[in-house]
């Protein structure tokens, strides 16, 4: 991307507007591939993004499913192909190179709150401007974007609702909001810990939270429909019998992706059978809760 219509801040101890090029920040006469803001405390680090990276790759069934129903919903709600659109926690950058294929006119921001895994990326994906910050404390300016992504992000967040107003914020009047959480408040385990989540969500709860910083939510379904019951059973033995150690906790982690991903053709059949079930109806549990909210014109 050559150009980046979006105006953003200097970045902490300097007083310069970076520039994009093309390929980098230009700032107080040096060249930054990623350009950093401040960040506090977050339930995301670059440790979890390697575990992400060892143990699902960018062919995992779920999370292929979920970048195929993100790229629908934005040809639904902003069937415009320009416009800005920025991705909350494209620290493995699949989205972000499905999304470029899929608009190659749009002007594409990518961030994240871990910078090692921002300047990984920097290094495979060069056309794309790339900002290291914390979503409770975005540095973007006011109505400044016309979509945002947010797949499995705000369960990270210990402040989720400061994070919704500030996607309200940013977002331009009719801009749209995807956004993917982990379903389930009571199937909440020893897997979530050791993944930094802070929390789990019910569809009802994550309503609230969406409208309640004042979203109009257009779609509502969830990922995951047919794997659920087994899920479910999952989830609850690992309530009941938790993980003595953090090394037991981090093995379970470990041996539950590589069991899901070793599911392959058959998880891909799966979820595209869910996806033209979810197309016609409303699936009213599964793994994760799938929401696009717009911000009132």
């Amino acid at each position: 991307m050559s150009k980046l219509s979006v105006v953003l801040p200097p970045p902490p101890g300097s007083n310069d507007v970076p520039i994009w090029t093309g390929t980098d920040f230009r700032v107080d006469g040096s060249n930054r591939r990623v350009l950093a803001f401040d960040v506090g405390e977050s339930g995301w680090s670059e440790a979890l993004f390697e575990l992400h990276q060892d143990h699902v790759g960018d062919d995992h069934f779920a999370d292929v499913a979920s970048r195929r129903h993100t790229l629908l919903e934005l040809d639904r709600w902003l069937p415009d192909r320009g416009g800005v659109i920025l991705e909350v926690g494209c620290s493995g950058g699949y989205f972000l190179r499905d999304l470029a294929a899929a608009r190659p006119s749009a002007e594409i921001i990518g961030a994240d709150f871990a910078l090692g895994a921002l300047e990984h990326l920097g290094r495979a994906l060069a056309a794309v401007p790339l900002l290291q910050f914390d979503l409770t404390r975005c540095p973007l300016p006011d109505a400044s974007v016309d979509a945002v992504v947010l797949l499995n992000v705000l369960e990270h967040i210990q402040h989720d609702d400061i994070a919704i107003a500030q996607l309200h914020r940013i977002l331009r009047p009719g801009g749209v909001m995807i956004a993917e959480v982990p379903a389930g408040t009571s199937l909440f385990d020893a897997y979530d810990r050791h993944l930094m989540h802070f929390r789990r969500y019910d569809m009802p709860g994550f309503l609230d939270l969406v409208e309640g910083g004042g979203f109009e939510v257009v779609t509502r379904s969830h990922l995951g429909f047919w794997l659920y019951p087994l899920f479910w059973l999952t989830k609850k033995r690992n309530r009941l019998w938790p993980p003595p150690t953090e090394m037991a906790a981090e093995h379970l982690v470990e041996s539950a992706m590589a069991t899901t991903r070793r599911v392959g053709g058959l998880g891909h059949a799966v979820m595209g059978l869910e996806a033209w079930l979810r197309s016609r109806a409303y699936l009213p549990f599964g793994i994760r809760c799938l929401v696009t909210a717009r911000k009132p014109a």
